[in-house]
């Protein structure tokens, strides 16, 4: 089932209206994905980025929030996090015979553990990872970043969903 896709309340405190933000990105991410067939999911229709499938893009946020809220501000090792390799470049995009269900459920559920990251500690407090300058941030900044990364590839899956197949539509 996809998640509810709502804006926060114009008036409820920051926390909420930075989680409920990132939230909606977070839907319509899923939301883009509803009824794509396996084929579609995996094809490109972006000739120089072949790695830019829906697939692709739903694999590389679950891993952009694994990176960013319990490698960089937990310290937690990155393990084998394609974050986190020089080769090949954009491994967490790389997901062919990974079905679309799963990288959505995977997603889903990486979400799930960054809101709770989110909810057990301050805004202000920030990473811990000793081998990363990014981990200095705040986690209101890793917060607000992840709204923009999720946002932007919101936008590119709506051009992709476009271009399958015609479906458009914003929320």
């Amino acid at each position: 089932m996809t998640p509810p896709r709502t804006r926060p309340p114009f008036t409820a405190d920051e926390r909420t209206q930075l989680v409920g933000w990132l939230d909606m990105q977070r839907a319509i991410i899923h939301w883009k994905c509803e009824g794509l067939s396996e084929e579609d999911a995996h094809r490109s229709v972006l000739r120089d980025s072949p790695l830019m499938t829906m697939a692709g893009v739903v694999s590389h946020l679950r891993w952009v929030e694994h990176a960013w809220f319990e490698v960089l501000f937990l310290g937690r090792p990155a393990g084998a996090s394609p974050q986190f390799v020089d080769e090949p470049e954009d491994a967490d995009m790389m997901v062919e015979g990974v079905p679309l269900a799963q990288l959505l459920h995977e997603y889903e559920r990486q979400c799930a553990v960054s809101n709770e990251i989110i909810a057990d500690h301050s805004l202000d407090d920030v990473g811990k990872h000793p081998d990363f300058t990014s981990a200095a941030a705040s986690l209101r900044w890793m917060l607000i970043h992840m709204i923009e990364e999720t946002a932007r590839h919101a936008g590119h899956v709506d051009t992709i969903r476009e271009l399958l197949d015609g479906e458009k539509g914003y929320y």
